[in-house]
């Protein structure tokens, strides 16, 4: 009697065979599965590519800094609920710092976009940001060159400035920048220091595209009508939600808000754009397991056809091994491998087909492919293979060996 792995082999054997022998049918069979295995592994690289980048991009926010501001950032379409109301002032900042209890540093930050000049070069469209010198502290800035400025130099009006990396490397490509005199809008700026690199935010715009200056050198190229947000860092992270009421609870004494009024302020932080993001992974996915399952279902139904056509067409075949003393589990050995082995080569074609258009789907989003992923794929495809050859297998085992030798 043949052992289980001689069963294999010669199952193996025959099936390959098989598959030899009907070589387009087999082809058109993988077509479905080829078609769910790239749609499993596009939708798994995608999810994971965005993933990746949202949170290195994310990671710029700070998980432990809260933000002040007149408008909340996931507005969700109303923004007439948050026009009407009043504007923060600067001098919150202070009245912040007396009464907080657990917040590390707080500082404001006033923004435009302006033009940075060096000689002969130019910067357009520089996120221009005026803040104070806390604000090295609520950022945990690193720097490739040369500091932030002192509480000093921001009280005593300097003229000095901060460079992103992406301005340092426009305007300064083969020299250091510290100590040089650069111009913003037209007034002149000497750089004290260069901020370390930090990418850009899900790929739509760079966040080292900006120069820092104190908040009253701002006021003085811009004028005092740009009102601030202010950035708190909470001390201990585990006591989040413990900061964002007390920040809620100053808020309201500074603007003098009654018990029954409505804030008139948003405390954003970084969570509330993950919390969007996973609402939107979410669905995403739901989608995409869908069409997969739709795609595999299709791709598991046509070959569990197209193995009863095999079943029908070698029947005497499988009379004749039946009557040599092959058993039930032999043959149906023989068809699960048969099925799998579809299902396998479809799964490694999809495979093949998904890496290049993953690079090009990265043009546009940002993909990974992990190993992990190719290897699930190549399992969906086994799964398939089994489930859509069990029945065709089963019948198979079962039929009667004097009625398939009768079979033409």
């Amino acid at each position: 009697m043949m052992n289980v792995s001689s069963e294999l082999k010669e199952g193996l054997k025959l099936s390959v065979a098989a598959l030899a022998a009907n070589k387009a049918r087999a082809v058109l069979t993988m077509l479905g599965i080829i078609i769910g295995i790239i749609s499993v592994t596009l939708m798994g690289s995608a999810i994971d590519g965005l993933n990746n980048a949202f949170q290195a991009s994310i990671s710029s926010i700070g998980a432990d800094v809260l933000y002040v501001s007149k408008w909340s950032w996931l507005s969700n379409g109303q923004w007439w609920k948050y026009r009407d109301r009043r504007r923060l002032h600067v001098s919150y900042v202070s009245e912040i710092k007396r009464d907080a209890t657990l917040l590390a540093a707080v500082a404001p930050m006033v923004q435009r976009v302006g033009t940075i000049t060096y000689r002969n070069k130019s910067a357009q469209n520089v996120q221009v940001e005026g803040t104070t010198a806390d604000y090295a502290y609520v950022a945990k800035m690193d720097f490739t060159e040369g500091r932030f400025f002192t509480d000093m130099e921001a009280r005593g009006d300097a003229p000095v400035a901060i460079l992103g990396a992406d301005v340092a490397n426009q305007l300064f490509p083969l020299r250091n920048p510290i100590g040089q005199t650069i111009r913003i809008d037209g007034l002149p700026f000497r750089v004290i220091g260069v901020r370390s690199k930090q990418g850009s935010f899900m790929g739509m715009f760079s966040l080292d595209n900006e120069v820092l200056i104190p908040i009253d050198q701002f006021r003085n190229i811009y004028g005092r009508h740009f009102f601030p947000t202010i950035e708190a860092r909470v001390a201990n992270q585990k006591e989040m939600s413990n900061a964002k009421e007390e920040l809620i609870g100053i808020m309201r004494k500074i603007r003098g808000l009654s018990p029954f009024q409505k804030d008139d302020f948003s405390i954003n932080q970084q969570t509330m754009f993950l919390d969007a993001f996973n609402k939107v992974v979410g669905v995403i996915e739901k989608v995409g397991l869908f069409i997969t399952a739709l795609a595999l279902f299709v791709g598991g139904i046509g070959i569990m056809n197209i193995m009863f056509v095999s079943v029908t067409e070698r029947t005497k075949e499988i009379g004749v091994r039946k009557a040599l003393g092959a058993r039930r589990r032999t043959i149906l050995l023989q068809f699960l491998i048969e099925s799998s082995l579809i299902c396998l080569g479809g799964g490694l074609v999809g495979l093949g087909f998904s890496y290049p258009l993953s690079m090009l789907v990265d043009k546009f989003l940002p993909t990974t492919m992990p190993m992990s992923l190719a290897v699930v794929g190549i399992l969906i495809s086994l799964l398939v293979g089994v489930v859509s050859g069990i029945v065709p297998a089963y019948r198979a085992s079962r039929l009667d060996p004097v009625e398939a030798l009768r079979y033409e």
